[in-house]
């Protein structure tokens, strides 16, 4: 209900008639086995009770609608809806396992690989006469990604998804108004940037934000972020899957060869990963989390001066 209510905000029943084929890509396909939501709504319901289950799928494809929305920029478009086909399985559960708490970015560099592999992809795309290199790098689309504290569609993207279905304090009426009010402003370097036309409406936003960022610290969410990236190191280790498993198969894959796993440690903590109580969990100590934080334009100014 939530997610299609927003996707159709986007115009999802008009979609553009170019972007319908690349949605049969098999490298963007297998993102519909790959949860937004790091692996967690395989989790103890005590802990995670998200309102839908949304996939990698569901976000790249509202990335991609949001950014052709405020933009008509094909190959941005195309760049918003390939930019997370990288992700692993249990996404930035990964990163974890990678040390890489701060910028959570580890596991990008097999972008490149995945779409160059994708035959269907690169047939569409010489039909289109467009060069997949401006498809890879997405990151030359300011609209479609830009650091922090600047907004950006995958960012705001996911603050609408996040505060639908993990914080629930996004309704519906929030989420149309959030979207009629986006609109694109050149920033202080030039850049263009996805901004709001009304000050309350982003200042609803930055608390939403802010809100996800305290329940992505909280000690219950990083000790099952950790349990996950220890479960998978141990998958990997002892040879049940191996690391590029993580970025060709989907998790519904991964979690049947852990049912299989009979190792004592490794059943423990995935029996605590799927019955455990918000409640009993410990607390932990982790370095420093990656902080998500936005300071967006109104009509061209910052937020916060």
């Amino acid at each position: 209900m939530y997610l299609n209510y927003y996707l159709n905000l986007l115009s999802y029943k008009d979609i553009p008639y170019f972007l319908k084929k690349y949605l049969k890509c098999p490298s963007l396909l297998r993102l519909k086995k790959i949860g937004y939501f790091c692996g967690m709504d395989y989790a103890s319901s005590d802990v995670y009770n998200f309102r839908e289950v949304v996939t990698r799928y569901d976000h790249s494809l509202s990335v991609a609608l949001l950014t052709y929305k405020l933009t008509k920029n094909k190959k941005a478009t195309l760049a918003g809806l390939f930019h997370d086909v990288s992700t692993p399985c249990f996404s930035h559960v990964i990163d974890y396992m990678n040390k890489d708490y701060a910028n959570q970015e580890s596991t990008e560099e097999y972008t490149e690989q995945i779409m160059l592999n994708d035959k269907y992809l690169l047939n569409c795309l010489k039909k289109d006469k467009i060069n997949i290199m401006d498809i890879i790098d997405f990151k030359k689309y300011t609209i479609v990604d830009n650091s922090r504290p600047k907004l950006c569609a995958d960012r705001i993207d996911g603050v609408i998804l996040t505060g639908m279905m993990w914080t629930k304090n996004l309704d519906l009426p929030e989420v149309k108004n959030i979207v009629s009010n986006l609109c694109v402003f050149q920033n202080e370097r030039k850049e263009l940037e996805i901004g709001f036309k009304n000050h309350e409406v982003a200042e609803r936003v930055v608390l939403i934000s802010e809100s996800i960022d305290a329940i992505c610290h909280s000690n219950e969410d990083n000790y099952m972020m950790q349990l996950v990236a220890d479960m998978t190191k141990y998958a990997i280790d002892f040879g049940y899957i191996s690391y590029d498993d993580l970025y060709y198969l989907g998790e519904d894959k991964i979690f049947a060869i852990f049912d299989t796993i009979s190792s004592s440690e490794f059943k423990e903590k995935y029996h605590v990963f799927k019955t455990v109580k918000a409640k009993e969990i410990p607390s932990i100590s982790l370095p420093m989390i990656k902080k998500r934080d936005i300071n967006p334009l109104v009509l061209g100014k910052r937020f916060h001066k």
